[in-house]
């Protein structure tokens, strides 16, 4: 009998072929449309420190901590891509602990403004792990609804994802912080939709929510997010109140016309008659300075980015790759569409950030969590096909 010996140049070249035909799936389009908003992102914190009078490269400001952020979100994203993304299932249950865990810890030590507790100082970073918490949701859930892949019709399961849902949400609405518990509902509708959950029931729970609006307007809202809504419907009723915000972003919209004012240049913003407009009114600003060229390039990468998340949560064989892309697709369109919404004045203020242009580090790193999960999907089921 003859006997067959391995040729080790031989394997190791069988073995680099498998490598590199891995990273050969690595998604180029992706990552660059990501960097190229992250830019855009860097472009707006400079503009706003100018605006502020502040020195740019001193530490503290807005561009010199935007610069901090996005460096470390380039480490995480690299990190996480790298790291086998299977994992994350393995370790979706101490995952979903660890995330209440740090939003139980927040109520407890968190700083906020006019009582609220949003934020968690670690050292010269403060983290808002309600930013964190959606990234962290998506991993239980897409864990959660891929394991029972073909039995979504079931009205048990598709409970059993909203009840996994609730304790994060009503954590984060006890901060209390209405914008991202909206973001965390926006997430489990998307997914539930996308893994082909029955739409009867899907219909039937939104009619339940809707019918739950007026007990939340009675009990659960604060005064505050009260009148953000009223100066919604009428802004002028307040002009130099609650209706203050929304006023001054339509303002700078408007003034930016085709091709803006130039950067550092805008109006509103430099007289300091936009509030957060390092944050959550980050599009007005942009809008100003950039124009409406400038902000059809933001929208179209958005636009660009969204798809390719799609397409690779698409093109994934393991149901917890489709089901993550579905759940970060849904958390970025909402949040774009919400944010743009609240600036133009046709959604009220609810306090959810612009993803990778508003100034905040927990969301920039959350969305490079994201991002890596994704690439480390695409990299390891295409190695496994050698």
């Amino acid at each position: 009998m003859r006997v067959m010996r391995a040729e080790p140049g031989r394997f190791a070249d069988m073995t680099s072929r498998s490598v590199g035909a891995a990273w050969r799936a690595y998604d180029l389009q992706l990552t660059t449309y990501a960097l190229l908003l992250g830019a855009v992102g860097l472009v707006m914190a400079y503009t706003n420190s100018v605006e502020a009078g502040q020195s740019v490269l001193e530490g503290g400001t807005v561009f010199s901590r935007a610069l901090m952020w996005s460096a470390l979100a380039i480490v995480v994203f690299t990190v996480v891509t790298v790291f086998d993304y299977r994992w994350f299932k393995t370790l979706a249950w101490p995952i979903y602990g660890v995330n209440l865990g740090l939003l139980v810890l927040t109520l407890a030590i968190g700083d906020g403004v006019g009582g609220s507790a949003r934020w968690v100082s670690i050292g010269p970073l403060t983290f808002q792990f309600s930013e964190l918490a959606k990234i962290l949701m998506i991993i239980v859930l897409a864990t959660y609804l891929g394991n029972r892949e073909g039995r979504l019709d079931s009205l048990s399961s598709i409970l059993g994802a909203c009840l996994l849902m609730a304790p994060a949400i009503l954590l984060v609405m006890m901060q209390p912080d209405l914008g991202s518990s909206l973001v965390l509902v926006s997430i489990l509708a998307g997914m539930l939709f996308m893994s082909g959950a029955s739409l009867r029931w899907l219909l039937a729970m939104a009619i339940g929510v809707l019918a739950a609006i007026p007990i939340a307007w009675t009990y659960v809202l604060r005064d505050y997010q009260k009148e953000r809504i009223a100066s919604f419907l009428n802004p002028a009723a307040d002009a130099q109140g609650s209706g203050w915000q929304v006023i001054q972003s339509q303002i700078a919209v408007g003034s930016g016309r085709l091709l803006g004012t130039g950067l550092t240049n805008g109006t509103q913003s430099r007289g300091e008659f936009l509030p957060v407009q390092e944050s959550d009114f980050v599009f007005a600003v942009l809008a100003q300075e950039l124009g409406f060229i400038g902000a059809l390039v933001v929208f179209l990468l958005f636009a660009a980015l969204i798809w390719r998340i799609l397409a690779c949560a698409w093109r994934s064989r393991d149901p917890f790759g489709t089901l993550f892309g579905a759940g970060l697709a849904s958390m970025l369109l909402f949040q774009v569409f919400v944010n743009v919404g609240m600036v133009i004045g046709i959604l009220p203020v609810t306090g959810i950030p612009l993803p990778f242009i508003s100034h905040g580090g927990a969301s920039l790193v959350g969305i490079a969590i994201g991002l890596g999960v994704i690439q480390s999907v695409n990299i390891r089921q295409h190695r496994a096909e050698w």
